[in-house]
Parts: structure tokens; C-alpha cells; sequence
């Protein structure tokens, strides 16, 4: 044995009781706080992916395909809520399904059907025929905080059970579903999504689920956007209770109109727009109650109303039948109209 090989051998030996010869690319103490962050860092991720990752699956969209055989139309992912095989995924993810199936961790694929949807804020409860099914828990999204760490967790173009990372970058956006309503209070983050991922739930380093993961830009990298776990709590209590999320209708077609600035000063108003009233339902609550072609609405329950969604968002927070009043201008007059919503016809 030559002298370098004798020397080779006693460095792994020496490394293997723990000394080390100098030159050693080792971490020295000043420089374990940094390693020993990034090791919790790793747990924490380690530990949410291990406890919520059974309750991860994919969920199958089928169509029917020529003769009687049946093809599958796409794919996205969901998350399990209940121990009894109900799961939150988006609406998009099971549009237009005539069968649906959810293909678990473990591999196991269970026939699911719909029991609700929302397009509205692009969620979905469907129901999976499996039972005694591993959960996750959904968490008060209302606490996040920018900067958090947050984990993303689906089935990107089929991969299933990915997991990626990143922070809260911002909180209270606000994107347009495909039917056109606001859906409030998106959370916006860096963990990379991709097809596949929508419906896959956004959870915190407890392992909570504070988001469902809805949309990416498809033009940017680290943005994507979750809706709430607040807002999927209403919408599931909605389903499961009545079968469907009832909204308030007011019966009327709006569109933004810029006030007069004097009528706004005589009228002691802060708008600098309100809502033109540009069509009635006939037999609808706002033409019930004396709404007129032409009338502008400049608040809503004391609340300043600008914006069509402006109204969306005070009647999303009030019960379906309960009166609330509007104030409108007709000319150059100001009056008050009580109106009584009623549920809105999908």
C-alpha cells in the first residue's frame, strides 16, 4: 500500500470516529445555528406532507367516448375533509363530468359523484364510495400572515402526491371566477402549481388546510392563488346543508356610472361613482319596490357601493330574505328604497 492510500484510509477513519484533519470541509459550531434552521425547516415540511398527504388525491373527470367505452377528459387534484369520503376540489377540476373517480395515495380508486358545486368561487364538494378515509383539517385562514410558510401539496400532470413550497406573498387579492363574480380575500403565494394542482389543498406548517389551491399565470413564476379556507368552510356548509350556496338576488342589471360631482357634494356623498340600474327583472325584488331603468345606486345596506361588485359583496354577507336598504339617486333626487332579496335562481 502506497503512502497516499495509507493516508486516504486514516482520513475516513479519523472522519468515521469524528476528528477531523484540517482542510476538512466541515460545518464548524458558529456556522450548525444556520444548518440546524434549515433542518427544521425540513421536519416541519416533512412532518405536513407525511401527517395530510393520505388525504391528497387525484380526481378524474371521464366524458362518454364513442359506443359504450368512456375516456378520460382531464384531471386535478382534491383533498378529503370528512371520514366519510367527502372532498373539497374546484369547480373547473369537475365541470362537465359524467362521472368522476379519486385515485388515493395508496393507489386505491374509489367511483366518486358530485354532490355540490360553486362556480362562483370555483369549489366543489364531491363524495368518494370509500369510507374510514384518512382527513385533513381545514384552519382559520384569517390568521395568515405574509411571509408564512405554507406547502402545497397535488398531482401536477398526474405526478401524484408532489409537494412543493413556499410563502404568503400577499393576502385580500381578489380574482374574477368564470362566471364573472369577484371571489374576495385570495391568498396569493410562491409554491409553485401546475396543471394538475387545482383543487389540491395550501396548508400551514400545522398541518392545517388554509387554502385551495385555484389558479396560476401562466406567464409568471411563483405566483399562485388559493381560495381561503374561510371561504370554502361557507361554501361547504352551504352545500351540505341546502344542497347548493344560495345567494341574495336583487333582480336588477347594473353597470358603473360616474356621478355628477356637484349632485355628489348636495347630496353629501363620498362616491365618485355609483351603480346605473340598466335592467329589471319584472317581477323582481328591486322592481317590486319602486327601482326604476335609469336609477343610481350610491350605497347599499350604509355601505358605499361604486362597483357591480361592490354589491355582490355586501349581499354575500347578508342572509337570502332579510330587508336591507338602498340608497339611489333618480335625477337629481335622493330617496331610500327597502328591498327584500330573494335567493337567487342558479
Amino acid at each position: 500500500m502506497d503512502e497516499h492510500c495509507r493516508k486516504a484510509l486514516q482520513c475516513l477513519a479519523a472522519n468515521a470516529a469524528g476528528s477531523h484533519t484540517s482542510g476538512s470541509c466541515k460545518i464548524e459550531n458558529g456556522d450548525a445555528t444556520e444548518v440546524e434552521l434549515l433542518d427544521s425547516y425540513s421536519r416541519a415540511v416533512i412532518t405536513v406532507v407525511e401527517t395530510v398527504g393520505p388525504a391528497v388525491l387525484m380526481v378524474s373527470r371521464r366524458k362518454a367516448g364513442n359506443g359504450n367505452a368512456s375516456e378520460q377528459e382531464g384531471a386535478g387534484s382534491g383533498v378529503v375533509i370528512a371520514p366519510d369520503g367527502y372532498i373539497l376540489t374546484n369547480d373547473h377540476v369537475v365541470q362537465g363530468a359524467e362521472a368522476l373517480s379519486v385515485t388515493m395515495q395508496d393507489g386505491t380508486t374509489h367511483k366518486a359523484e358530485l354532490v355540490g358545486t360553486d362556480p362562483a368561487t370555483d369549489l366543489a364538494v364531491i363524495r368518494a364510495s370509500g369510507s374510514n378515509l384518512p382527513y385533513a383539517v381545514l384552519g382559520d385562514s384569517s390568521k395568515l400572515k405574509a411571509g408564512q410558510l405554507v406547502i402545497a401539496i397535488g398531482n401536477p400532470f398526474g405526478f401524484n402526491s408532489t409537494v412543493s413550497t413556499g410563502v404568503v406573498s400577499a393576502l385580500g387579492r381578489a380574482l374574477r371566477s368564470r362566471e364573472g363574480r369577484l371571489i374576495e380575500n385570495i391568498i396569493q403565494h410562491t409554491a409553485p402549481l401546475n396543471p394538475g394542482n387545482s383543487g389540491g389543498p395550501l396548508v400551514d406548517s400545522r398541518g392545517r388546510v388554509v387554502g385551495i389551491n385555484t389558479a396560476i399565470i401562466a406567464i409568471a413564476q411563483g405566483i399562485g392563488f388559493s381560495v381561503p379556507a374561510a371561504t370554502a368552510n361557507w361554501v361547504i356548509s352551504e352545500i351540505l346543508v341546502h344542497g347548493r350556496v344560495r345567494r341574495s338576488f336583487l333582480g336588477l342589471a347594473g353597470q358603473q356610472r360616474q356621478l355628477i360631482r356637484r349632485l355628489a357634494r348636495w347630496h353629501n356623498l363620498d362616491n365618485n361613482f355609483g351603480v346605473e340600474v340598466v335592467g329589471l327583472n319584472e317581477n323582481g325584488p328591486s322592481a317590486r319596490a319602486g327601482m326604476k331603468k335609469g336609477d343610481i345606486i350610491v350605497s347599499i345596506g350604509g355601505i358605499k357601493t361604486e362597483t357591480v361588485d361592490d354589491l355582490h359583496r355586501t349581499l354575500s354577507d347578508r342572509a337570502v330574505g332579510e330587508p336591507i336598504n338602498l340608497v339611489i339617486l333618480r335625477g337629481p333626487e335622493s330617496m331610500v328604497l327597502n328591498i327584500t332579496p330573494v335567493e337567487a335562481v342558479p
